[in-house]
């Protein structure tokens, strides 16, 4: 053992890529294919922006975590929609919208943002318009957040 290391480290090495090709990955594909994973809702994703009652709360409620999460001396002045909403199936949407932002006497930066945002009580209606049941996964090209 101790006369070939390197040798028995490379055989090792090549059981383990077998293994790992043959036998790990097909059942890696095959629960991939099967519908494990799959959730049912009645919320389609799309591939294309789309603008829907739920996209209108969902930018809201991104703005107003915006809000929430921005210093106190600043000023966030969100425009009316979205420039993109995409949903994201089961509930999840992304939010493209600009925010004007203004610290204290400075000069207002205008900021292109997207927000990852999701309803977590799925089917149920109820409490859609509930900031608390809403809750933001992402949020990207804010730095001040």
């Amino acid at each position: 053992m101790k006369k070939y290391p390197t040798l028995i480290f490379i055989a090792l090495l090549a059981v383990l890529l077998f293994s790992q090709q043959k036998i790990v990955m097909p059942l890696v594909y095959e629960v991939i294919k099967s519908d494990f994973f799959l959730v049912d809702s009645k919320d389609q994703a799309s591939q294309l922006p789309i603008s829907t009652h739920m996209t209108d709360i969902a930018f809201a409620n991104c703005n107003k975590y915006i809000k929430s999460n921005l210093e106190s001396d600043a000023l966030a002045i969100f425009s009316n929609k979205p420039l993109n909403a995409w949903s994201l199936g089961n509930y999840q949407y992304v939010i493209n919208a600009e925010v004007d932002i203004t610290h204290g006497k400075s000069n207002t930066i205008t900021k292109r943002y997207a927000c990852r945002i999701t309803y977590k009580n799925g089917d149920n209606p109820e409490g859609i318009e509930d900031v608390d049941n809403w809750t933001v996964t992402g949020l990207s090209g804010i730095d001040e957040i």
